[in-house]
């Protein structure tokens, strides 16, 4: 059976609009679109990445 991935709920707190565009691109890359919009990513080595590089931006909590 396969193992259950673990997933992050990342919630957009500050906007993206005026950063460098490569923190707006991991942003989107996300899945964020407007200011406490929240989604569930799976917890891989690339989601954490764009999570760490934007981190100022987010708030992130273990679903």
């Amino acid at each position: 059976m396969a193992k259950a991935k673990s997933k992050l709920r990342v919630t957009l707190l500050k906007r993206a609009a005026g950063r460098k565009p490569r923190h707006a691109e991991c942003v989107r890359g996300l899945g964020l679109r407007r200011i406490r919009h929240t989604v569930e990513v799976i917890d891989t080595p690339e989601n954490r990445g764009m999570i760490n590089k934007v981190s100022y931006l987010l708030k992130v909590e273990e679903a």
